[in-house]
């Protein structure tokens, strides 16, 4: 029902009316730990976060957004910091350990700031021994005649040194934006030269004609995939094989979105598998090695590889609880032969080219990224594509993905993420609190963040919970390290939460409301099956 504002629903009213006061939100709270840039940020990330779940505009519009408010409200070049230069100043000396420094650089009177390094401060503490107008005399044994003061420490630059601007603007060709790109073109020419129907045909012959056991099929298939192969690669070919099926479906069946969401959920969770499955695991696995604790390539299939087949079977069950076929069977057209045209052969050597690439990345070094070019240079210099097709791209999605990259940069720069995690009290929880709350922060961080960018603030304050001893003998750095990689990877919440929910969105079944009820559900018992297996399982076998 329309609200007869702007054309918009009465929720997308509410979620504009919200997402603007998001946005100024962060000034009308005491943040005094966050930087001014920081509560630009968070300022970002309510607005971001409360337009992607109502869509008052597209969600593709939401990213543009994004990235023009961090060009304009944070970058180098914006009118925020366009020229800001950091008010300093150094102390008079008077007495032996007596200064004079300004009035408005005490702070919280007793505290000066140092300017260490561009973007970084250095708090001491200082004892007023006169108050004289503007200045003020201290005493301090860590202030010299060279010491750069800071006088405004309120002041926009204080503990932030902003970025160019066109860090925002390069996520539209940031790797990952390529690596779609490349998946896309090869799933417009898949579907051109009906290698999606070839495709289906292979994989899903095994599984008979019942929906549910296509829908297994199909987990079954995107998760083996995933845990050897890049999961945005591994989407972006699965999508291929599901839209023959959905266009068996009539208009109004749910059934679809069960079967669009299974190959995100199979492809995100089939990445947990193995070493190279998935960003967030080579990073645990490093962090660990750097510490003495070293996991073989089997060892973390022997890990993971349990809570992979619990993860799937559960979401597989979840998927036919909510989105049930109205169908006892699929007319599943499993006959027929290869396109033999030039061009069609052009296309099979290419994808098979490439997949191998995918697959073999581990071997000769070459990352996905680089080889996702392999097709888009390809496919329209042998015309195997033309511009019809490639006008008929979702760039609405990559455009979606470059917002999302662009909020973890601004996240990640202006120290937001750090603040976000560094809020806890970690000493004071329990070894089973203490899963958890990894758990739920890693999951919460990765439906907004990159899962690798995640993992990466994550794992330094693992390492310094091991290293400090805070959490006493009981602490086991190993299960956390796979806590972090588990969570991280079982975040899906949201279209930007992974590169599988973008590609699997860029069908134009799913709904946002869909994705968000079956990530919040994922998550929620992920994150109960996570402290199962830190409590009884990964013990037995980690020991």
């Amino acid at each position: 029902m329309k609200s007869g504002f702007l054309g918009l629903t009465k929720t997308q009213l509410a979620g504009l009316v919200l997402g603007v006061f998001g946005l100024f939100l962060p000034f009308l709270l005491p943040l005094a730990s966050l930087s001014i840039a920081g509560h630009i940020g968070l300022g970002i990330f309510f607005m971001a976060a409360i337009f992607w779940m109502f869509e008052p505009i597209p969600i593709y519009a939401t990213s543009m957004l994004v990235i023009f408010l961090q060009v304009v409200l944070l970058s180098s070049q914006g009118p925020v910091y366009m020229d800001a230069e950091l008010p300093l100043s150094e102390p008079v000396a008077l007495e032996e350990g007596q200064w004079q420094i300004p009035s408005s650089a005490l702070k919280n009177d007793n505290t000066v700031l140092l300017a260490v390094e561009p973007g970084e401060t250095e708090s001491i503490s200082v004892y007023v021994v006169d108050r004289n107008g503007q200045h003020v005399i201290v005493e301090s044994t860590e202030l010299d005649a060279d010491t750069a003061i800071i006088t405004d420490t309120g002041h926009r630059l204080v503990n932030y040194q902003p970025n160019s601007y066109t860090e925002y603007l390069g996520t539209l060709a940031h790797p990952i934006i390529i690596l779609f790109l490349g998946g896309f073109m090869l799933a417009s020419a898949s579907v051109k030269y009906n290698l999606d129907k070839n495709l289906t045909r292979y994989l899903l012959g095994p599984f008979g004609s019942k929906p549910r056991y296509i829908v297994l099929g199909l987990m079954l298939v995107t998760a083996m995939l995933s845990a050897f192969m890049s999961n945005t690669a591994t989407a972006a070919m699965m999508v291929t094989v599901i839209l023959p099926i959905i266009a068996q479906l009539e208009p109004g069946d749910r059934f679809k979105f069960g079967l669009a969401l299974a190959i995100p959920i199979a492809a995100n969770v089939g990445g947990i598998t193995t070493p190279i499955g998935t960003p967030p695991n080579a990073i645990v696995i490093a962090a660990l090695s750097e510490y003495g604790i070293d996991i073989s390539f089997t060892d973390w299939i022997i890990v993971a590889a349990p809570l992979v087949v619990v993860m799937l079977v559960f979401a597989w069950w979840l998927l036919l609880a909510l989105f049930p076929p109205s169908i006892s069977r699929f007319n599943l057209k499993l006959e027929g032969k290869l396109n033999l045209s030039p061009k069609a052969v052009g296309l099979y050597a290419i994808f098979a080219a490439t997949v191998l690439l995918w697959v073999t990345e581990n071997q000769h070094g070459i990352p996905s990224s680089m080889v996702a070019f392999l097709p888009v240079a390809a496919l329209v210099t042998g015309r195997i594509l033309d511009k019809s097709d490639i006008r008929k791209l979702p760039w609405d999605v990559l455009w979606l993905m470059a917002g999302g990259i662009s909020l973890g940069i601004g996240m990640d720069k202006t120290g937001l993420a750090v603040w976000m995690i560094s809020g806890f009290d970690w000493g004071a929880m329990g070894y089973i609190t203490l899963i958890l709350t990894f758990s739920i922060v890693a999951i919460a961080m990765s439906n907004f963040l990159s899962n690798t960018v995640t993992a990466t603030l994550l794992m330094p304050l693992v390492i310094s919970m091991q290293a400090s001893g805070i959490m006493g003998d009981d602490f086991n750095l190993l299960i956390i390290g796979v806590v972090v990689a588990v969570a991280c990877s079982l975040a899906m919440a949201l279209p930007i939460s992974t590169p599988p929910n973008a590609i699997a969105m860029s069908t134009g079944i799913i709904r946002t409301k869909d994705m968000a009820k079956v990530g919040v559900i994922v998550g929620v018992v992920g994150v109960l099956i996570i402290l199962a297996y830190a409590v009884f399982y990964w013990p037995m076998v980690t020991n």
